[in-house]
């Protein structure tokens, strides 16, 4: 049984490597946004600034499949049951944030991050959760930096999560995606300084 979510892992993680933000502008508007952007980040924020409105909905909605994709796959095969489930729905994330086709370098792994707790669905609190707490931090709190609303938003939803979400795979999984997210951002803004 363990094969296969590791298998899931693999795919994930693979699929997660993937930096839509930085191919798709690439693609449709010959748009570097690494080089284009302050924080050199190939996210789907990037795709929007740099690439368009068009390209930008295109990006989100690609960093959303390739989340949840092999979290719905994985689910409906083999279940949410198992301790390496967690593992499972951080792998596209941490492919985001450390792309094995980039050199190890990725975005911060927002955009992935919904679309994992996307494919969890029927079971909604942790989607709800992250919407909440990042729009909260990324609309009423004014704060400039954008990767501090980030950290903010990440950190009360892991904490949030341990008092709500009842699965404790389901758990562990929302408590490593914001360890992950965290980190990356972290990394980012030592990077700018």
């Amino acid at each position: 049984m363990g094969y296969g979510y590791l298998f899931y892992i693999v795919v994930g993680f693979c699929f997660g490597s993937i930096l839509f933000g930085q191919i798709i502008p690439f693609l449709l508007k010959n748009v570097d946004v690494v080089e284009a952007s302050d924080d050199g980040n190939p996210g789907t924020f990037n795709a929007f600034t740099y690439g368009g409105m068009g390209c930008g909905i295109l990006v989100l909605l690609l960093e959303l499949l390739k989340g949840a994709f092999p979290i719905l796959l994985c689910a409906s095969r083999i279940g949410r049951n198992s301790w390496l489930f967690p593992f499972v729905m951080a792998a596209p994330v941490f492919g985001h944030a450390h792309s094995i086709f980039n050199k190890g370098n990725g975005g911060k792994g927002i955009a992935v991050s919904f679309g994992v707790l996307l494919g969890l669905l029927p079971i909604w609190q942790p989607l709800v959760l992250l919407i909440i707490w990042y729009l909260l931090f990324l609309m009423a709190i004014p704060e400039k930096s954008n990767t501090r609303k980030s950290i903010y938003a990440f950190f009360a939803f892991g904490v949030s999560s341990a008092f709500i979400v009842k699965y404790k795979t389901i758990l562990y999984g929302c408590l490593l995606i914001s360890t992950i997210v965290i980190h990356k951002h972290y990394l980012s803004a030592i990077e700018q300084n």
